[in-house]
């Protein structure tokens, strides 16, 4: 990824850049999985041994290895199409703010499966665990108990921190897009968002 300093900002004062469609499917699709997966950890989570405990977890490593295949995805469209630039209205900070709390994100993205993985995989008596459907997901091997119950901690911490920056990444989209401002054009390069001042958009290819 991009280690510049400050991210790009090029004034666009008759059309706003935004993502194209694929950039912004990848980014929805992500966002209503990771909170599915947040509803179905905690659920499954404060559910008493049993069956339906079971069928919930199951579901809950379905959804961990189908997000991990999509930030696999994402990071792959991500190297090979630069994102938009941001307008100059958007302030400095808030450029610096956006980009790394989108590296956080992909940091997330990554090590909540893997830790989710490896907490399985602690001990295990199996070389593969059952996901939905009846598809098979290889388990790391060779990982003791202690350390698959280590990777379950880190994974409780992260999904804390997941949330944490779902509020920051929901607010900021909020504060561009409601309460004006010359920086709110920002919310129109998200699509369907469109920008508050009515300017029109394009896509980056």
């Amino acid at each position: 990824m991009p280690t510049t300093t400050v991210p790009d900002a090029v004034p666009q004062p008759d059309i706003l850049l935004r993502y194209n469609k694929v950039a912004a499917a990848i980014h929805w699709i992500t966002g209503l999985l990771v909170l599915l997966q947040i509803y179905v950890g905690f659920t499954f989570h404060g559910m008493a041994r049993g069956p339906a405990r079971g069928d919930w977890f199951t579901w809950h490593k379905t959804i961990g290895a189908t997000i991990l295949i999509l930030a696999f995805i994402r990071l792959a469209w991500r190297l090979t199409h630069k994102p938009p630039p941001f307008p100059t209205e958007l302030p400095r900070w808030e450029r610096l703010a956006a980009v790394w709390n989108h590296r956080a994100f992909y940091f997330v993205l990554f090590a909540l499966p893997l830790t989710g993985l490896a907490a399985v995989s602690g001990g295990a008596d199996e070389a593969t665990t059952g996901l939905a459907l009846g598809l098979r997901l290889p388990l790391i091997p060779g990982l003791s108990e202690a350390a698959g119950d280590l990777s379950g901690e880190v994974h409780e911490i992260l999904v804390y921190a997941t949330i944490f920056l779902l509020v920051l990444h929901v607010l900021a989209a909020l504060k561009h897009q409601f309460l004006g401002g010359p920086q709110s054009r920002t919310a129109g390069r998200m699509p369907p968002f469109k920008s508050p001042d009515g300017s029109p958009a394009a896509p980056v290819d």
